[in-house]
């Protein structure tokens, strides 16, 4: 129920922006005058840049404000989506295409001798995430502004984001990545929006006179949370929604007393202190100072966002009665789940609510996603820790757990092993909190990212908890923006496909189907092969101007691009080129398929065994690429600094999309139908996505290789001696002993020793050597098709017809209706 009308004063009145080549004209010159305060014969390309991205910002206000209203009109159901990463990457050309008008800008530009490429390269990238967490919270923000759904980004403002990677001897080193240095001109600055979080402290307990105990949080120290808001605008709609981010400031900028007298640093220590919570993504977590700040980071994000939750739906609605019916919260993974605790500390303590009513409009509020199947990667955290960081959350979890446990014991009475692998404190030498136990039981539907994943979680991991909630773990295959991901990142097939089929297929992917028929034509065949002939020679040219080495854009461009991970296995398809290196140098007259191998990806800066992955790949590159007997047959190259702009590159261009993670360990996976979106055909496990994007593209059109997940599982059950693949393969154990002697690393012969001995005496957890033979096998299948360019370019237009499937549009309309209860507005 509404507390007051919503009101629009009527001497308020702007005219909307025209989208013309003339109107932008005229914005520019406005912008560039007054904003940036530069004539056009002095402005730099930087100037130009930010002139018209302020255009651009201008007009997805006016589309941003209008949509709010329509949203606070109907007072519509609102889903907020957490996440400690959004990877939004750069929004210039993103903006403008969804706003329609990007070829009205490109006429502007032309008429000021301006080139659209050299300006969007001004532009950094946003790397506000590590990966494919973060790039699927920015698909999906897309997809929710796209079909209309009321739906808000909720984050961190980092002030510096995913290191920028360099290769430096082939091995990573990390710069810092001040991506604010020269601002953000998509943002809108909110300094009124300014919310406390505390950290430490300690929990005073009183009684009132009737009887209820109440809690008081007390000799906190104190940060403020203050906004930043981000307009995300759908495509062809003209709704604009927001990502609202938070920047950690000090309660003071300085203490006076230290400043008179004459100690500076210590003056500004608090305010130091205090700033540091937002300062960077992922602090290194391997000391307690790291540990702490990424809990705080955490508990930063939530609260602040919590809090302007209730505060806007407090504006408009007597009581919480209807609270779940007006706020949805999804948890991006377990980073955000303390958010649950913090709504029920703010329920019960600041709006007095009881336990049982607290309880049942958070477990409705809250839902989370799942994106790991690997127990060491689920989060936990030491209750010594969070007592003294978050002494209040620590006792409404452990009342959660009491009460839960006590359900449980009720169901199952004398099951004790079943209470200890339910508890949301693992109760071994270190007390530990499970924060996916506490997301399950506080959530109301858990999802998991694949079919496959969705089942392995409730077959393994998290067994217990779906035959205790039936129904609760449910799947949401993910999916990936089209509008990005296809249109704009390769405009010369997005043009081809719309001039067969029509352009509507970017809001609506499954008429990518109506491609099927002209795989079977000669001269689409042609013409897609030229589209693709086109980006390899321009990710070519990049490769030659960056790194310096020449790669022959007629080879195969076979792609590996991702996070740097065992699990992943960018080893195995090193073991595939030193494989296929030796096949050359025994016989130099053999009539190979040239291929030239691309790596991105960053490992994270504590990973010893990943980064000297990336040592490797380099190392072996330096040998092959400079091996006249190689002849140009095969090139290695990795590519430094893994970003989205680097991919909208690279995926374009790639013939062979590497989707090669041990089956099981891979939650889903967004690359492989990126890449699969564009033309490249998959070889891979049955893993993730992997499975489904089989099923969509025809067992025909993709090389599937390697143990299933059940095998993988079944050989950790028993003895598995990695040594008989080294003793029975001697391609695989001259593979080895070259990499394990120092052939490829002369000057530190035993630098390699480490990964020989994970995939040997180790026991090879991730099963490479068990999964050799059959790749190895699948690569001379994959040789064998790609000497057929004609079927080959039928399979790869056949993989993007059928990619209809994995839009963000899908995905994000089923957690619309199965989770989160909201509609569409009209506006």
């Amino acid at each position: 129920m509404n507390k007051r009308k919503h009101s629009r004063p009527d001497f308020f009145h702007y005219e909307k922006l025209g989208l013309d080549a003339q109107t932008i004209r005229h914005s520019l010159a406005n912008r560039l005058t007054y904003t940036i305060g530069k004539d056009p014969v002095t402005a730099t390309d930087r100037d130009w840049f930010l002139a018209l991205a302020y255009a651009v910002r201008d007009r997805l206000a006016e589309r941003w404000m209008e949509t709010m209203r329509s949203y606070y009109r109907e007072d519509a159901k609102r889903v907020y989506y957490f996440s400690l990463e959004f990877l939004i990457g750069r929004m210039l050309v993103n903006s403008m295409s969804n706003v329609g008008f990007y070829d009205e800008c490109l006429k502007a530009l032309d008429e000021l001798g301006l080139d659209i490429e050299e300006l969007r390269e001004v532009e950094p990238d946003a790397a506000l995430g590590n990966g494919g967490l973060g790039r699927l919270a920015a698909c999906f923000l897309d997809s929710m502004a796209t079909l209309g759904l009321p739906g808000y980004g909720c984050g961190i403002r980092y002030e510096y984001g995913m290191f920028n990677q360099r290769i430096e001897n082939g091995c990573q080193i990390e710069h810092p990545d001040n991506w604010l240095r020269y601002g953000n001109p998509w943002e809108f600055a909110r300094p009124e929006v300014l919310h406390p979080v505390k950290f430490f402290g300690r929990v005073m307990e009183y009684a009132e006179e009737d009887g209820r105990i109440h809690y008081h949080w007390i000799d906190a120290e104190e940060v403020m949370a203050m906004a930043y808001d981000t307009p995300v605008p759908g495509y062809g709609n003209d709704v604009v929604n927001n990502m609202r981010l938070w920047s950690a400031k000090a309660t003071r900028d300085f203490d006076l007393r230290y400043f008179n007298e004459g100690n500076y640093i210590k003056a500004v220590e608090e305010k130091d202190d205090s700033e540091n919570l937002s300062k960077v993504l992922y602090p290194d977590d391997h000391t307690l100072m790291g540990r702490e700040l990424r809990l705080k980071q955490q508990y930063f994000f939530v609260s602040a966002s919590l809090q302007d939750i209730l505060h806007r739906y407090c504006k408009y609605h007597s009581g919480f009665a209807e609270f779940p019916n007006k706020v949805a919260i999804q948890l991006n993974d377990t980073h955000p789940s303390i958010a649950i605790p913090e709504l029920m500390r703010l329920l019960m303590d600041v709006h007095q609510m009881g336990w049982e009513a607290a309880w049942e409009i958070t477990v409705r509020t809250f839902s989370y996603t799942n994106h790991t199947l690997m127990p060491e990667a689920l989060e936990t955290w030491p209750v010594a820790l969070l007592e003294k960081v978050l002494p209040r959350h620590m006792q409404i979890i452990f009342e959660i757990n009491h009460r839960f446990l006590k359900d449980v014991m009720h169901h199952h009475p004398g099951d004790v092993e079943l209470t200890k692998r339910m508890s949301i404190i693992a109760e071994q030498e270190e007390r530990h909190i499970r924060m996916a136990h506490l997301a399950i039981v506080g959530s109301h539907k858990v999802n998991g990212v694949a079919r496959i994943h969705t089942e392995l979680m409730k077959s393994t991991i998290f067994a217990d908890f779906d035959r205790f909630f039936p129904g609760k773990i449910v799947n949401m295959t993910n999916g990936v923006t089209p509008r990005l991901w296809l249109k704009q990142a390769n405009p010369l097939l997005a043009e081809l496909i719309s001039s067969h089929i029509g352009d509507g297929w970017p809001a609506d992917l499954d008429q990518l189907e109506k491609l099927v028929p002209l795989a079977d034509n000669p001269r689409f065949r042609k013409a897609f092969r030229a589209v693709k002939l086109a980006n390899k020679k321009r990710l070519a040219t990049l490769i030659k101007k960056h790194m310096e080495i020449d790669v022959d854009p007629n080879s195969l461009f076979d792609v590996q691009v991702k996070r740097i991970h065992e699990y992943k296995r960018q080893l195995l398809s090193v073991l595939h080129i030193v494989t296929r290196y030796n096949q050359i140098r025994h016989n130099p007259g053999s009539d190979i398929v040239p291929r030239t191998v691309i790596f991105g990806g960053k490992a994270a800066p504590g990973y010893a065994m990943a980064k000297l992955v990336i040592r490797l790949i380099n190392d072996v590159a330096d040998i092959v690429n400079n091996d006249p007997a190689v002849n140009g047959r095969l090139k290695v190259v990795f590519i430094p600094n893994y970003d989205v702009s680097t991919a909208l590159d690279i995926i374009p261009a790639a013939d062979l999309s590497e989707q090669i993670s041990t089956a099981g360990t891979e939650a889903s996976g967004t690359g492989n139908m990126k890449l699969s979106m564009n033309g490249a055909l998959t070889i891979g496990t049955l893993d993730g996505a992997n499975v489904e994007i089989r099923e969509e593209v025809g067992e025909d059109n993709i090389f599937i290789f390697g143990l299933t997940a059940e095998e993988v599982a079944e050989s950790y059950l028993r003895d598995h001696h990695p040594w008989n693949d080294y003793w029975e393969n001697p391609k695989l154990k001259e593979v080895l002993d070259m990499i394990g002697s120092g052939y490829f690393s002369p000057t530190e012969p035993d630098c390699y020793m480490p990964i020989i001995s994970a995939l040997t005496q180790n026991g090879d957890r991730y099963r490479l050597l068990a999964d050799y033979d059959a790749y190895i096998g699948c690569q001379a299948r994959v040789d064998e098709l790609y000497r057929d360019s004609d079927e080959w370019s039928r399979k790869a237009i056949l993989n993007v017809a059928r990619m209809g499937k994995f839009s963000s549009d899908r995905t994000i309309g089923e957690y619309a209706e199965q989770i989160w209860g909201i509609e569409p507005v009209s506006r």
